[in-house]
């Protein structure tokens, strides 16, 4: 049995997975989660904002105590779409190289879609013939991953819910205008994404990460955040995409309302909404999709899966 923590930062969180890892299975010690939107204003000016860099360092240091306290033998920390995006990543890699004392990795959007891919499958194993595509939507970007025991396909879209936030969103609720924008360039995204991953090939389809079961919570309609129903839950096509048109047009008050949404996804759980139906409707076009499954388990399981794995 080896201790890990892996590290996710994300355009909108930080992640942090505290695991022992046995024979190929991870035993959770600590899930936790702080939204520190490092990616905030990434896409309009290329370089990261001081104020985000200091909230997500902030956390690193707090996350960094409590790995030494729980006695983490091994730690990976991994950055995505922001970080791959900011000029300045040079100084927010050298600073949690200095808090963690472990190289930072900025990995690529394919590196990205074959973990989430790891991560769900290690709980949600495959019926033989089935191609599953996997689909992370992140705060910067949407990972596409197909396959069925392994990835056979990966794609990243440079499309995720802060960016089309920031890119496209200027009224509460979101007008048709804005709605229209964020669709556009989702579908332009699924075009080339098309090119890379056979969609019409997809029998089923997992979403993972916090847009994805926020949405499902809302279309099981509960009363808190409850990962254990979210979890393997297995919807409607037409009940996500209801789920999905309600929270596009929500006011963000309703949308602050809800009982299940964290406060961190409030102002962005629009657009995600957005990219999320057009995904599905996409795939939907092309096959025989007539439900959508969900998973708790996504690229922090991949990334503490692998770390096990390493030779000591």
């Amino acid at each position: 049995m080896t201790r890990v923590a892996a590290f996710d930062c994300g355009t909108n969180s930080l992640r942090l997975l505290i695991a022992d890892v046995e024979k190929g299975a991870l035993a959770d010690v600590v899930r936790t989660l702080q939204v520190v939107r490092l990616g905030e204003g990434v896409d309009r000016t290329g370089r990261f904002d001081d104020a985000a860099l200091a909230r997500t360092l902030e956390v690193t240091r707090h996350y960094a105590q409590t790995c030494r306290e729980h006695g983490v033998e091994r730690m990976r920390f991994v950055a995505t779409s922001a970080t791959r995006d900011a000029a300045n990543r040079q100084e927010f890699i050298g600073s949690v190289r200095g808090i963690l004392g472990i190289e930072p990795e900025v990995i690529s959007g394919t590196e990205e879609a074959q973990l989430s891919f790891l991560g769900a499958a290690s709980v949600l194993p495959a019926s033989p013939g089935e191609q599953r595509l996997v689909v992370d939507l992140g705060g910067g970007s949407t990972e596409l991953v197909l396959g069925d025991t392994a990835p056979t396909a990966a794609y990243s879209m440079d499309v995720g819910c802060v960016r089309l936030t920031e890119r496209w969103v200027r009224t509460d609720p979101p007008g048709e205008r804005e709605l229209a924008g964020i669709r556009g360039d989702v579908e332009a995204a699924l075009d080339a994404a098309e090119g890379q991953v056979d969609l019409p090939a997809a029998t089923d389809v997992i979403g993972v990460a916090g847009t994805v079961t926020t949405i499902t919570a809302h279309a099981l309609r509960l009363t808190a955040y409850e990962p254990d129903v979210i979890n393997g839950s297995r919807l409607p096509l037409d009940a996500v995409l209801a789920a999905c048109g309600e929270l596009a047009a929500m006011p963000r008050e309703e949308r602050a309302a809800l009982p299940f949404m964290h406060p961190g996804r409030v102002d962005v759980i629009a657009a995600g909404a957005v990219i999320w139906a057009a995904v599905l409707e996409r795939v939907a076009q092309a096959g025989a999709l007539t439900t959508v499954t969900t998973s708790e388990h996504d690229i922090l399981d991949g990334i503490a899966l692998q770390l096990g794995r390493r030779p000591a």
